[in-house]
């Protein structure tokens, strides 16, 4: 496995891990959402980008992502 590679999916699951804590729910609904509404594609998309962000910032547009796609999350 790439460094690269292991860079992003060390950080797609903190994001998971990250968004589970704040949506109140387990790591596993907290993936399988993410999974269902886009977001865990988003973030391997622009993973670039989205790093490079604080953690608050990339949550907000992992929401944001997932309202877009469906989900109906608080």
């Amino acid at each position: 496995m790439s460094e690269a590679t292991r860079k992003t999916i060390n950080y797609v699951v903190a994001c998971v891990d990250e968004f589970a804590r704040r949506k109140k729910m387990t790591s596993r609904a907290a993936f399988l959402y993410l999974y269902q509404y886009q977001g865990l594609q988003f973030l391997e998309e622009f993973y670039d980008v989205e790093h490079t962000l604080s953690m608050e910032d990339a949550l907000d547009d992992l929401e944001l992502i997932c309202r877009r796609n469906g989900g109906k999350l608080p």
